[in-house]
């Protein structure tokens, strides 16, 4: 597992770096299929796409370098002894709940300012972002990290000592670990593939903000999942973070869904009876 994909000169390419543009570039592309089914612009996918890509990575950065992993000797207080590494983006580190929110921001003032709407655009890009991070967690196996605790599964992954976490540290060469990269890549997929169902078969049905309610219920619920094989997990009372926050965005979504389509029936039924 190389984490160098190739090198031109001075100029060395990444696997983590690639797959991440290339999870991007993939997302992008589903996302303008969906604005042209909409009758939009497909251009302003990527218009938006540099504005959401540096906001979303200076977030995922920003959310790794103030967690506190189980276990790990690189922590926010390694970061402050050697900020340098705080732009080391290169050598894995990413938080997706980060990324999220800097994306977030860098649609908001993209849609602001096109004078465009950010709810109609969360939902065009909701199943482009689920297949971009399937993608992009890909990164994570030639890194060799986001991996599990030690299985005997065939499917199974080996780390090299170098990177493992120091509670498996003595563990034997050959021992293989949970490929948890891969549960959340495959959860992800599938998670793509429901949302645009639901977008293309109950079209008519969802009010504008659905599509990306949805995406933050099937995201984290997946994340709840996974995080169970996350033994460098950043914990909050003895329980993952990220479990926690992801319980909280499907909480919140799923009250947002019930509450803004009970209010659209009694406008639907007034409709009706006129």
């Amino acid at each position: 597992m190389n984490p160098i994909a190739f090198q031109i000169g001075p100029l060395v390419f990444r696997w983590y770096g690639l797959l991440i543009m290339i999870g991007a570039l993939a997302g992008a592309y589903v996302t303008t299929l969906e604005a042209r089914r909409h009758g939009d612009d497909p251009d302003h996918v990527w218009n938006a796409l540099l504005v959401c890509l540096i906001l979303g990575l200076v977030g995922a950065r920003l959310y790794h370098v103030f967690s506190s992993p189980q276990d790990s000797q690189i922590g926010l207080r390694y970061y402050l002894n050697h900020p340098a590494e705080i732009i080391a983006v290169w050598q894995g580190g990413l938080g997706i709940f980060g990324a999220i929110t800097g994306g977030l921001l860098g649609l908001y003032l993209y849609t602001r300012y096109q004078k465009l709407s950010l709810l109609h655009w969360l939902d065009l890009a909701a199943p482009g972002l689920l297949l971009g991070q399937a993608i992009g967690r890909w990164g994570n196996f030639f890194n060799q990290e986001l991996y599990g605790y030690p299985t005997t599964q065939p499917w199974g992954i080996p780390i090299d000592p170098a990177h493992r976490l120091p509670m498996f540290a003595s563990l034997p060469i050959g021992t293989r670990f949970h490929p948890t990269f891969l549960y959340e890549s495959l959860w992800n997929l599938m998670a793509f593939a429901i949302l645009l169902f639901i977008l293309h078969r109950f079209a008519n049905r969802l009010l504008t903000g659905d599509g990306f309610l949805l995406y933050m219920i099937l995201y984290p619920l997946g994340r709840i999942i996974v995080e169970q094989q996350r033994p460098d997990a950043w914990l909050t009372g003895g329980i993952p973070t990220a479990q926690l926050l992801s319980a909280a965005f499907i909480i919140i979504s799923l009250a947002l869904l019930v509450l803004r389509h009970k209010r659209q029936q009694p406008v639907a039924e007034n409709q009706h009876r006129r």
